[in-house]
């Protein structure tokens, strides 16, 4: 199969650029350079093993069958089909919404084949830009291309943009936050102005995993999580106990005693209380003798799972020698971005909204941690306790995964940024 350049009545659609351009991400990198040397079957495979953006029909958007966009030439009367790599998506705006398919599914789609199909222009007016040739005979190509890349996919690996996104100052260090999560996903950390998956993906997973189908849900969930209301009130209670003896006497806290002053403090609160309440002063019932013992049962198996957990983390260099957990409120600090970049690409909030919340987790997380490594331990041990189980499966390995990425890695907004 012959792949060409673009047809040469097209050749007005690409505008002039300097030589000082610099490519969002690695995608358009090579897209540029692949044109620049004529090298059309490299443009062909950098496509096929990524994520092309179309804009959905507006008045189809939330159906279930996947509506794209036409644009209608005036000159020629013909229809056109924009494509966008992720680094070349326009900023989210609640009239226009984005979904990717691969290379192969635009070669594929019933259109495709149809009597006069579209024509498809990647990147429109970008350096990389180029008009593909007419579907049939090329798709045919295209799909035997898009059989050898695979399903354009990111897992574990520390993606960024180098021109749109975020680097530097509150806004990047609130995503590089979430970064944990974009690297587990594949995601770019530092998109401030986030399409994620797409429109409809996006809402997918807000209503599947959170139970957000709207506007005033993701507000309540972006509030709970921005004010830590999310995370258990027992972990935190019993990981503030231990930090607070710790500071007390100094040095590393025996898991006995913890445990003997968890027991302590949960039998006080169990005695009757003199409250003032808006009806005047009242004493409290006590309660039930078995039931704080359940309850001093429970915590003292949630500190066992912790300092077990604890100590795996140490001997996979998450967590620092003679280090302990102090907090899991990294566990809602480190989400909440991602939930605001994720209500964005749904289209429940705006990038302002987005971007301020972002900056709040940024302030948050500076008074409740002291450096990078203990965020993310934080946010580990909040992770594992939710999920894992004490499996250390995938909810666990996953974040050591992370973790080494984001302290090792030259590019890394961990090695970049200062967490205070």
């Amino acid at each position: 199969m012959t792949f060409g350049p673009p047809p040469a009545d097209f050749g007005d659609l690409a505008p002039a650029h300097g030589p000082a351009w610099t490519a969002p991400s690695p995608t358009e990198r090579a897209l540029f350079e692949a044109k620049a040397r004529g090298d059309w079957v490299a443009y062909y495979e950098t496509l096929a093993a990524v994520e092309l953006y179309v804009e959905l029909r507006p008045d189809k958007a939330d159906d279930e069958a996947f509506y794209p966009l036409f644009h209608h030439d005036p000159r020629t009367g013909g229809r056109w089909l924009h494509l966008y790599t992720t680094g070349m998506l326009p900023a989210p705006d609640p009239h226009h919404r984005f979904e990717w398919a691969s290379l192969d599914w635009f070669a594929t789609a019933p259109w495709a084949t149809a009597p006069n199909p579209p024509s498809l222009v990647v990147d429109p007016g970008t350096p990389c830009e180029a008009v593909l040739p007419p579907l049939p005979p090329h798709n045919a190509g295209w799909t035997q291309i898009a059989a050898r890349a695979g399903t354009p996919r990111y897992k574990m690996c520390l993606r960024a943009l180098h021109a749109g996104g975020a680097l530097h100052g509150p806004v990047a260090h609130g995503l590089a936050l979430g970064a944990l999560l974009s690297v587990t996903n594949g995601e770019f950390w530092n998109t401030m102005a986030h399409h994620g998956e797409g429109y409809r993906t996006e809402r997918e997973r807000l209503r599947d995993w959170w139970g957000v189908t709207s506007r005033p849900d993701w507000l309540s969930m972006l509030h709970q999580l921005l004010a830590v209301e999310q995370r258990s009130d027992v972990w935190e209670f019993v990981l503030d106990l231990r930090h607070s003896i710790a500071r007390d006497f100094g040095g590393q806290v025996d898991t006995a005693y913890w445990k003997q002053a968890a027991a302590k403090v949960l039998r006080a609160r169990a005695q009757p209380r003199t409250v003032l309440t808006a009806d005047g002063v009242s004493t409290t019932e006590p309660r039930p003798a078995d039931e704080v013992a359940a309850e001093i049962e429970g915590v003292h198996r949630l500190i066992g799972r912790i300092t077990r957990y604890e100590a795996r983390m140490r001997a996979d260099g998450l967590l620092a020698e003679g280090r302990h957990v102090t907090s899991v409120d990294a566990w809602d600090l480190g989400r909440a971005p991602n939930m605001a970049r994720w209500g964005l690409a749904a289209r429940f909030g705006s990038l302002k909204e987005a971007e301020s919340a972002v900056r709040a987790a940024s302030a948050a997380a500076t008074r409740s941690y002291r450096s990078w490594q203990d965020f993310s331990a934080g946010y580990a041990l909040g992770r594992c306790l939710h999920f894992d189980e004490e499996e250390f499966g995938r909810w666990y390995t996953e974040m050591v995964s992370a973790h080494r990425i984001l302290m090792e890695d030259p590019g890394s907004p961990w090695r970049n940024i200062p967490f205070k």
